[in-house]
């Protein structure tokens, strides 16, 4: 089995006696950020033995039933070990998925943002769709998932929309997502029923610990207050409770409007900007580090990473992968897992060729 390998399972296994040593220590019971921040480690590592030993003990299982039904030529029998060998192949190819999922933030919760192209109201139900599409999926895996602001666009859908996805390898997995999205379909606000080409962007990333110290000097921030929009009660829509972060050396944006509290949204909002910092001191290394870039598609118009075909045929293609489905509403309904292996998949072999050159 080299799946220990790939988990580093007995260094897993490790940490986890030294995190439950740590607990029993009553220094740290009146640290409750430090003991949450331990609780959050233990159950990731957790998780990740749990997901070996649980594949590794059906192998196990598998080679007994397979010795036992060729010695008792059962057919029967020889077809439930084909069956469970194959369901095995799959979530080896998953678990192997992991080994690129290694990344100092992988393992990380995340934010994505969905902004709406040129096109007016098209590209706003389009980025609304999205928005939905992400949703359901993020909903599948288990993630918890909050709006911290949002856009609504003048005739329908949403001009832009920040999303909170907490939960294991949410940013691992939703990278894949980041680059333009394209749809093309009969649209339902032409009154002529002409086809329509819309375009949306999304873009993931990391959500940091507090542990990674980004310097943010007051002086570099811009802070605008303005009244939330949408439903939210006559409080919200009252009080100037929403804030607007601008980092002016960047020109990274960050807005805040899912609390009451103007404090709150502050405090929400520096959070996703040292995230976003963060972030792009991450790129600014990668990108000394090999100029090409060639698995970091541009976050810009003309170099969509997906197309979504709804007229005259039906089908969701993968620029980067060459991945592709028929089944549209299936990928709307956020089965997109396909399309993020695809492109973990393609990642984990350049690397396998990078390091064989």
């Amino acid at each position: 089995m080299n799946s220990g390998g790939i988990f580093d399972v007995e260094k897993k296994i490790k940490r986890l006696q030294e995190i439950e040593m740590q607990s029993e220590n009553p220094d740290l019971w009146s640290k409750p950020h430090e003991m949450q921040k331990l609780n959050k480690e233990k159950a990731f590592l957790d998780k990740a033995v749990q997901e070996w030993t649980g594949f590794n003990s059906r192998v196990n299982d598998v080679e007994v039933l397979f010795e036992m039904s060729a010695d008792a030529q059962d057919e029967a029998s020889f077809l439930e070990v084909k069956t469970e060998v194959s369901s095995l192949q799959k979530l080896s190819q998953e678990l192997e998925i992991k080994r690129v999922l290694s990344g100092e933030l992988d393992a990380n919760s995340c934010y994505l943002t969905i902004n709406s192209g040129a096109g007016g109201t098209e590209s706003c139900d389009w980025a609304s769709m999205l928005l939905r599409m992400y949703l359901r999926y993020a909903e599948k895996q288990g993630y918890a998932t909050e709006v911290l602001e949002m856009t609504d666009g003048e005739g329908a859908g949403i001009k832009s929309v920040t999303l909170s996805i907490q939960g294991p390898y949410a940013y691992g997995y939703l990278k894949a997502e980041s680059g333009v999205h394209r749809l093309v379909r009969i649209s339902p606000f032409d009154s002529n029923a002409r086809r329509h080409t819309s375009f949306a962007s999304v873009f993931a990333w990391a959500e940091v610990d507090d542990d990674i110290k980004i310097e943010v000097k007051p002086e570099d921030i811009k802070v605008d207050t303005y009244r939330a929009s949408g439903a939210g009660g006559q409080h919200v829509n009252r009080t100037d409770s929403a804030v607007r972060m601008t980092h002016i050396p960047t020109g990274i944006i960050v807005q805040c409007q899912v609390e009451r509290s103007q404090i709150q949204n502050r405090e929400k909002a520096l959070k996703m900007l040292k995230a976003a910092l963060y972030e792009k001191e991450v790129e600014a290394r990668n990108k000394a580090k090999d100029n090409l870039e060639s698995q970091k598609m541009a976050n810009e118009w003309g170099s969509q990473i997906r197309s979504y075909v709804m007229h005259p045929y039906h089908m969701v293609k993968d620029h980067r992968t060459d991945f592709e489905t028929s089944q549209v509403d299936d990928v709307m309904n956020g089965k997109i897992e396909d399309f993020i292996m695809a492109f973990l998949k393609q990642t984990l072999n350049s690397g396998d060729v990078a390091k064989a050159n």
